[in-house]
């Protein structure tokens, strides 16, 4: 005579058997990796269609810049100001590849408390100067206190802070640049959207360590991204003083000793 407590328990076995196959074999809840998969993109490589590598990770070639303040090693690009080599004007590392108009770039910057950079883009040679750019600028610096503004060079200086969207209105009358900034900003900066809390946003950025940039250049329009959040958007209204393609170059500040590291420059025409 068949047992009924031993009856119903191969039965409950014979249950829990049967779902596990199906719970182990369903692809919404395997989460085995395939060969070679470490669960981390790189930042970087995603999204990477289209983009084009403009630093071989070995020399400055297709660059030019001083070479008291440029290098490469260990496979970044090395700008560095030494007690010994105190600068007296801002100094860039030029990209010979073109003039992008619209664009993205995406690279990886690593820079010391004590630094001050940025990137420039849209710009054009200030020839009163050796290896000088006048331009757009995403601005970087180590205490995070301007990294992801917008910042002319040698033009209409800020046009963004951190964490603001902004409308620069046409110069009117148009007049000399000076006449028109007050306290390092451009007077016909007008914001338009609050993106974020400036200092929560400073949170996201990694101090002393890498961060990865993102600018999305296209038209008038003007987005800096740091670590996949958007810092700073500029509309550009402007048409007397607004550039629309011009060379891309990375910056050296004037200030104390400091070291600034870039790699995995990438760039994306549109």
């Amino acid at each position: 005579m068949t047992n009924p407590k031993n009856q119903m328990m191969k039965s409950i076995l014979f249950v829990i058997v049967v779902f596990s196959f199906a719970f182990c074999n369903n692809p919404a809840h395997n989460t085995e990796m395939k060969s070679g998969e470490t669960g981390i993109v790189p930042p970087i490589a995603a999204e990477s269609s289209g983009f084009v590598s403009i630093f071989d990770g070995k020399s400055l070639s297709g660059w030019e810049g001083d070479s008291t303040y440029w290098r490469v090693e260990n496979g970044n690009i090395v700008g560095e100001i030494a007690p010994e080599t105190i600068l007296k004007a801002n100094s860039f590392l030029i990209w010979q590849g073109g003039e992008p108009a619209d664009f993205e770039l995406k690279l990886e910057v690593n820079i010391t408390k004590d630094g001050n950079s940025g990137i420039n883009y849209r710009s054009e040679r200030f020839t009163e100067l050796p290896f000088a750019l006048r331009g757009y600028q995403a601005d970087i610096d180590g205490k995070n206190a301007y990294t992801g503004q917008n910042y002319e060079e040698r033009k209409r200086t800020t046009l963004a802070y951190i964490g603001q969207k902004t409308t620069i209105d046409p110069q009117t009358p148009a007049g000399e640049l000076r006449d028109n900034i007050e306290r390092n900003a451009w007077k016909g900066l007008r914001v338009t959207e609050e993106l974020g809390d400036p200092d929560s946003l400073r949170t996201l950025i990694k101090s002393e360590d890498w961060n990865m940039i993102h600018l999305v250049v296209q038209g008038n329009v003007m987005k800096h991204f740091v670590n996949g959040v958007l810092i700073s958007e500029v509309v550009d209204e402007d048409t007397v003083n607004r550039s629309m393609k011009g060379l891309l170059g990375i910056q050296v500040h004037v200030g104390p000793p400091m070291q600034v590291k870039f790699r995995n420059i990438q760039l994306k025409e549109l």
